[in-house]
């Protein structure tokens, strides 16, 4: 018979021990000691054996279902409040979203990452020990897991700043543009995958500045085409502009429509 200890206080995780382990040749006790409570899985199969192996396996997984569960969401929150402390608490919580959604997010690497260094942790500790204080192996022994949500974290602190910063620059033209007189009345923007290009009222091309040193408003330090075509927008002020997509709209023609708000309309 091998038997393994989970020792915690908390109910719900114990609750969920008790509803959810089910693994043949086992039998589940409860005892109360000094400190903790002592959740006891006994396992009375064959030992030496692929049934012991998979009974090891098996608890393993419950485990780790456990600390994505129950510690997971604490834990992300410890190394926001720990490291980023100097953001508003309105700005930590949507930090703390990001990080909740990327890594429930099935497509990122982090997802199955995170779920690999956590399991050969907490196979390799059950195989060498007989019993497990749950906060302390939480706490002490998932270090490469640790460092997963450290960088989940830190590229979530990147995303809110990138986003910050872009708000900011919406912002800062939104409000020049509200200071400034229409230069003109009507400009389309005929948007396509390559060689975009804008046209006056009498559907006549409107040259683009590609000197670097006009930019005055460009988006980004990449002098792309859609910074000329912005800038120029800019600088003429236009009363309406009409969109003519041959694609599919994206965060630029959003970044337009931030801008110019009720003077875009797409076709």
């Amino acid at each position: 018979m091998k038997s393994f200890c989970i020792k915690t206080n908390n109910k719900n995780i114990i609750d969920y021990l008790l509803d959810n382990f089910s693994f043949p040749n086992t039998y589940i006790s409860v005892k109360k000691f000094k400190v903790y409570k002592n959740i006891i899985i006994h396992f009375v199969g064959e030992t030496n054996s692929k049934e012991e192996n998979s009974f090891y396996n098996y608890l393993s997984n419950i485990l780790v279902n456990i600390i994505i569960n129950f510690y997971e969401y604490k834990l992300f929150k410890f190394i926001i409040t720990s490291n980023y402390f100097y953001f508003s608490e309105k700005e930590q919580k949507l930090i703390l979203k990001k990080c909740i959604d990327h890594v429930s997010n099935n497509n990122t690497t982090e997802h199955e990452v995170r779920i690999e260094h956590l399991y050969i942790a907490v196979l390799k500790y059950i195989s060498n020990n007989k019993s497990m204080i749950l906060d302390g192996f939480v706490n002490f022994r998932i270090s490469n897991y640790m460092k997963i949500l450290d960088y989940v974290v830190d590229i979530s602190v990147n995303d809110l700043v990138i986003n910050r910063e872009y708000n900011e620059f919406i912002n800062l033209l939104k409000t020049y543009i509200k200071s400034k007189s229409i230069n003109i009345g009507l400009v389309h923007l005929i948007y396509k995958r390559t060689n975009s290009f804008l046209l006056n009222s009498k559907y006549e091309k409107i040259p683009l500045s590609d000197n670097i040193n006009d930019l005055n408003y460009i988006s980004d330090v990449s002098f792309s085409e859609n910074d000329i075509i912005l800038n120029t927008l800019l600088s003429l002020l236009p009363q309406k502009i009409i969109i003519h997509l041959e694609k599919e709209s994206d965060e630029f023609i959003k970044t337009l429509i931030s801008i110019f708000e009720d003077r875009v309309q797409i076709k």
